[in-house]
C-alpha cells in the first residue's frame, strides 16, 4: 500500500474575486503535492471557499443578491483557478454544502460536551475585514492595520464561547515537542509568543436576528456558529469525518497558510482539535504577502493583481515560475510586471527554453535527433538531487527554482566549453557530449514537473518520455535513463521571448 499524504490550503473568502495572494498559496501548495505524488504517496489535495459570515452576507446585501446565490457565484469563480494555473487538488470543499454543515455541527457536539463551549455575554472591538475580534493593542488609529477601510465595530450581546485559555498549557507542549510545527521557525516563535501571553476565549457564535447566513448551532436555533469556528472545520469535514474511512487514512495534513491566518491555523484550531479529542495538524506553513509595484494590494488603490488577467497575457507556467521563484518563500514579496518580464526573460525564455532548444537542435543536427550511447554523469547529478529534495521539504519554493536555474546555467557552460559544433565540423565524435546533454536535459524535466507541469511535460515529449508512466522518483533521479537510439523531436519554443 503507497503512502498517504494530505494537504490543504486555507479557504478563501467569497466576498470578492480571486487575487494573486491566493494564487501564490494554491501554486505553493500544488507544487508540493505533485512533488509528493512523485514521491509515490496517495495524495489528496484540498482547497475551497469559505462561503459565511456578517461580511459575506453584507457583501452579497450590497449587490442586491440572494446570499447563496451571490457565493455559488464567487465559488465558481475561485474554482476555475484550477485550469488557469493548472492545480491538482482533489477536493473543492465549499463550507454551504451539507456534508460540512453536518461535520461542523457534529464538531461543535464534540467541544460542547467536553465541556469547552458555554454562553456569556459578549462585547468586544470586531473587524469585520478578519471576522476577528481585536484588542486596543492590536488597532493601530483605531483601526485595523489588515483592513484600514472597515470600521471597527462594537459588539454586545450573549454568545457562545470557546474555552480557548484552557489549552495554553497543551498548544506549547505541542509546539516543544514539535520544533518543525510551523514553518518558518520566526513563525513559530510568533505564535508561542502569542500562546505564552494568556489565551482569551473566544466567541463561537453569533446571533442570528443579527446575522442569519451562517451554520445553526444545535440545539440552538437562535445562535449561527462564528464564520471561523464552522470553516475551520473543513479541514477535516472534506474527508468525510466523522466517519472513519478517508479522515482516517489521511489524517493529520500539511497545511498552508498566509501569516494572517497564523494564530487560526496554529492556535485556534489545534485548540479545537485537541477539545474535539482528535490529532492536531501534522505541519502548517506559513508564507508572506504580496504586494504590487511595492504597495500593498487595494481595490481603492486600484493595483489588485488579477491572476487569470496574467495567465491570459503571460502563460500558467510563467505565473507560476514567478510566484515560486521570484518571490521569498517564507517573507513578503512583490509583484512587478516589470520584474516579471525581467525573471521570464533571464529564467524561461533565455534559460529553460533556450536551454532545451540548443540541445534538441544539435541532437538532430549532429546524431539525426537520435539518443547516442550511455556515458558517465559529468554533472554530478545526485547533489543538485539532495538539494533539492531538502529544498521541498523545507517549502523553500524560491532556493528550488534557484537550483533549477544554476543547473541550467552549468549545461549552458558546459555547452560553450565543449564547443560540440566545432569538433563536429573538424571531424570529432562528440556524441559523449549529445547524451550529456540530453540526459541533463531529462532531469530538468524532472525537476521542473512539480513547478511548471506544463513545460516538462513539453520536454519529455520532445525526448520520447511518458510523463504519465514514470518510474519510481528515487529511480528516476538516477543518471542513464535515457534510452539509447530513441528519437529526439525538436517542437515549438517553451517559452517565446517577449
Amino acid at each position: 500500500m503507497p503512502q498517504s499524504f494530505y494537504l490543504t490550503t486555507t479557504l478563501p473568502y467569497v466576498n470578492s474575486d480571486p487575487h494573486i495572494g491566493f494564487a501564490l498559496e494554491i501554486v505553493q501548495a500544488d507544487a508540493i503535492c505533485r512533488y509528493q505524488r512523485m514521491l509515490g504517496k496517495e495524495v489528496v489535495f484540498n482547497t475551497g471557499t469559505d462561503e459565511h459570515g456578517l461580511k459575506i452576507h453584507r457583501k452579497a446585501e450590497e449587490c442586491g443578491m440572494d446570499t447563496q446565490d451571490y457565493v455559488n457565484e464567487y465559488a465558481a469563480k475561485f474554482d476555475a483557478l484550477k485550469g488557469a494555473l493548472n492545480v491538482s487538488y482533489t477536493n473543492f470543499i465549499r463550507t454551504t454544502d451539507e456534508k460540512h454543515k453536518k461535520a461542523a455541527q457534529a464538531f461543535w457536539m464534540k467541544c460542547f460536551d467536553n465541556g469547552d463551549i458555554y454562553k456569556e455575554q459578549y462585547q468586544v472591538k470586531y473587524c469585520v475585514g478578519c471576522e476577528l475580534e481585536k484588542t486596543d493593542s492590536e488597532l493601530v488609529d483605531g483601526q485595523c492595520d489588515i483592513h484600514p477601510t472597515y470600521e471597527i465595530e462594537l459588539i454586545d450581546e450573549e454568545n457562545y464561547f470557546f474555552r480557548f485559555s484552557k489549552y495554553q498549557e497543551p498548544l506549547l507542549k505541542l509546539y516543544a515537542d514539535n520544533p518543525d510545527f510551523v514553518v518558518p521557525k520566526n513563525r513559530l516563535q510568533e505564535i508561542k509568543n502569542f500562546v505564552e501571553g494568556g489565551l482569551k476565549d473566544f466567541s463561537v457564535s453569533r446571533l442570528k436576528s443579527k446575522m442569519p447566513w451562517g451554520v445553526s448551532v444545535p440545539n440552538d436555533e437562535d445562535h449561527v456558529m462564528y464564520v471561523w469556528f464552522d470553516a475551520l472545520v473543513n479541514y477535516i469535514s472534506t474527508l468525510n469525518w466523522p466517519e472513519e474511512g478517508d479522515f482516517n487514512a489521511y489524517w493529520p495534513g500539511v497545511q498552508v497558510a498566509g501569516k494572517d491566518n497564523l494564530r487560526q491555523q496554529s492556535a485556534m484550531w489545534q485548540a479545537m482539535l485537541m477539545s474535539a479529542k482528535l490529532s492536531p495538524s501534522k505541519q502548517i506553513f506559513i508564507h508572506g504577502f504580496i504586494t504590487s509595484e511595492g504597495k500593498k494590494m487595494s481595490k481603492s488603490v486600484g493595483n489588485v493583481v488579477a491572476p487569470f488577467d496574467v495567465v491570459e497575457k503571460y502563460g500558467t507556467d510563467a505565473v507560476r515560475f514567478y510566484l515560486l521563484g521570484a518571490l521569498p518563500a517564507y517573507d513578503d514579496g512583490d509583484w512587478s510586471e516589470e520584474r516579471f518580464k525581467e525573471f521570464y526573460t533571464a529564467h524561461l525564455a533565455n534559460g529553460i527554453g533556450n536551454l532545451t532548444s540548443r540541445i534538441l537542435t544539435m541532437v538532430e543536427k549532429y546524431n539525426e535527433g537520435k539518443v547516442p550511447s550511455l556515458v558517465p554523469d559529468v554533472f554530478s547529478t545526485a547533489t543538485f538531487w539532495e538539494a533539492y529534495d531538502r529544498a521541498f521539504e523545507t517549502y523553500r519554493f524560491d532556493e528550488l527554482v534557484s537550483l533549477v536555474n544554476g543547473f541550467v546555467a552549468k549545461c549552458d557552460k558546459y555547452i560553450s566549453a565543449q564547443k560540440p559544433w566545432e569538433k563536429a565540423n573538424a571531424g570529432e565524435d562528440i556524441s559523449s557530449v549529445l547524451y550529456e546533454l540530453a540526459e541533463c536535459l531529462r532531469h530538468i524535466a524532472l525537476s521542473v514537473l512539480p513547478i511548471i507541469p506544463g513545460a516538462a511535460e513539453q520536454i519529455f515529449l520532445a525526448l520520447g518520455i511518458d510523463h504519465n508512466n514514470l518510474s519510481s522518483f528515487a529511480e528516476e533521479k538516477e543518471w542513464g535513463r535515457l534510452k539509447e537510439h530513441a528519437i529526439l523531436t525538436k517542437g515549438d519554443p517553451l517559452f517565446p521571448r517577449l
